[in-house]
């Protein structure tokens, strides 16, 4: 699936709700699904910097693909984090880095979220791509 498949899946679901109520629930069931990182990456250099809650994102690169493995301490963010895993995990570091992430503000997420959770999910976004460009710089 590629990157913008997986976005406009994403936009379908968050569509079938009619509230903000529905939709931070089932960002909150995502983060549930959320495959655990290993212990051993749930350290501080993998800790991102600019959330309010701690989001531990590990990324590995192999055959060209990016794979993201995260946890985090709070449920509503522990979505978040598993929105962008879905979207970008099992891809190559030049499409995300080509990424277009208007899907964010076709879901609503970023107006619905307070400033602080906002400034963390641009900063998860950024880690991301982050992650990427060092892959593709080897």
């Amino acid at each position: 699936m590629t990157i913008r498949e997986a976005q406009e899946e994403i936009i379908d679901e968050f569509s079938m709700f009619d509230d903000w109520m529905q939709r931070y629930e089932y960002i909150i069931e995502l983060g549930k699904s959320l495959p655990l990182i290993d212990a051993k990456y749930q350290v501080e250099k993998n800790l991102i910097k600019g959330c309010q809650s701690q989001v531990w994102l590990h990324a590995e690169c192999n055959d060209g693909i990016v794979s993201f493995t995260a946890n985090s301490d709070a449920i509503l963010t522990k979505g978040i984090i598993a929105i962008l895993i879905r979207v970008f995990s099992g891809q190559k570091a030049e499409d995300i880095l080509e990424a277009d992430m208007s899907f964010i503000d076709e879901i609503g997420l970023k107006e619905h979220l307070s400033p602080t959770r906002a400034n963390g999910l641009v900063s998860m976004i950024k880690q991301i791509k982050m992650y990427a460009l060092a892959f593709q710089a080897r």
